[in-house]
């Protein structure tokens, strides 16, 4: 069953009560990360291992991400600075217990790559809060895995 979250804004990335934060260096240019993340929304799937489908809704304002699992999100376009960020609120998700989801993807050039940060806000009931506390590492494992497949696809592309 699908739920509404708390339409939080870009603030929530400072001030949530759980906020999970991953960097990594990678080779490829700032401008080519950002056009993967937001301008190639269906691309997604093929490099970001937990996703199976990716699509833009309403001109790239919103997407809908569905997760190996089942898991469903609808989400709202915060901030998409070219080459620099790139950050969206979960409207609307089928996933137990979050109140207030929000990502950020901050870019930053490293010599001739880009370092790529990633924050997960969220706010949620004890047992989901408690849940991503505990989930740190799998989730740091899995956007390593992500980031170093984006790599090697855009290196190829």
């Amino acid at each position: 069953m699908a739920r509404q979250l708390r339409p939080v804004g870009i603030e929530f990335v400072e001030t949530a009560p759980v906020r999970l934060v991953f960097a990594r260096e990678i080779s490829a240019s700032p401008g080519a990360v950002f056009h993967a993340l937001a301008e190639d929304v269906p691309g997604w799937a093929d490099w970001f291992g937990a996703v199976r489908r990716a699509r833009p809704l309403d001109e790239g304002a919103r997407r809908e991400i569905r997760l190996k699992g089942g898991t469903r999100f609808l989400e709202t376009v915060l901030v998409a600075e070219k080459a620099e960020v790139y950050t969206y609120r979960v409207d609307e998700t089928n996933a137990p217990g979050p109140r207030a989801l929000v990502e950020e993807w901050r870019l930053t050039p490293a010599g001739t790559g880009t370092r790529v940060r990633w924050t997960f806000a969220a706010d949620g009931s004890a047992l989901f809060r408690q849940a991503l506390t505990l989930g740190r590492a799998g989730l740091g494992r899995a956007f390593r895995d992500a980031v170093t497949s984006l790599d090697r696809r855009l290196a190829s592309a």
